[in-house]
């Protein structure tokens, strides 16, 4: 009888565990994955060198709530701004040709990152059923920080926004749920 409990306890743990965390994908992948089933897309641009990369990564995506909104209304998307990867995006070929595999630290920026017009790390983009790109999101974002963003994107109302003062509104009136 114990070991049955034990066994029954350590599958919900794992199940858990597991819901929590973000199935990231690559961008070819997502959107392939839009043609099945229309989501958005965010796109985490990171670089290996960036130390707030690496903090968002630890505290905001593997936040419970945020991992768990992110996997049921996004495909996830993590790309090396300066990595080597080829993207094909709207007939257009993306590539890092300047990009040196014996450099540590700095490497150069990808042809996509400069065409998600990505000013700095981490920039989270967001990106439409259809592909379009709808904005990006420049810098550290806790989990309430970006709970705003994930949420209004999702739902579509920043698109009722005609003038800066409307997302400011927005932005006053909302309240975060996500647990820090």
């Amino acid at each position: 009888m114990k070991m049955k409990f034990l066994i029954i306890v350590f599958s919900l743990t794992s199940f858990w565990v597991n819901a929590q965390t973000i199935e990231w994908m690559t961008f070819r992948e997502a959107l392939e994955a839009q043609k099945e089933n229309p989501k958005k897309i965010i796109v985490d641009v990171y670089t290996d060198w960036c130390g707030p990369c690496k903090l968002m990564d630890k505290k905001t995506f593997q936040n419970r709530d945020v991992a768990a909104y992110i996997s049921e209304h996004y495909y996830a998307v993590k790309f090396n701004a300066e990595g080597q990867e080829t993207i094909n995006y709207f007939g257009n070929t993306f590539t890092n040709p300047n990009y040196d595999s014996n450099r540590r630290g700095r490497n150069s920026t990808h042809q996509f990152t400069q065409f998600l017009g990505v000013k700095g790390y981490p920039t989270v983009v967001f990106i439409s059923e259809t592909g379009d790109l709808i904005t990006p999101l420049v810098g550290y974002q806790n989990p309430q920080q970006i709970e705003l963003y994930l949420k209004m994107i999702k739902q579509g109302d920043y698109m009722i926004f005609s003038e800066p003062q409307d997302f400011e509104k927005y932005r006053k009136n909302f309240r975060p749920k996500f647990r820090g």
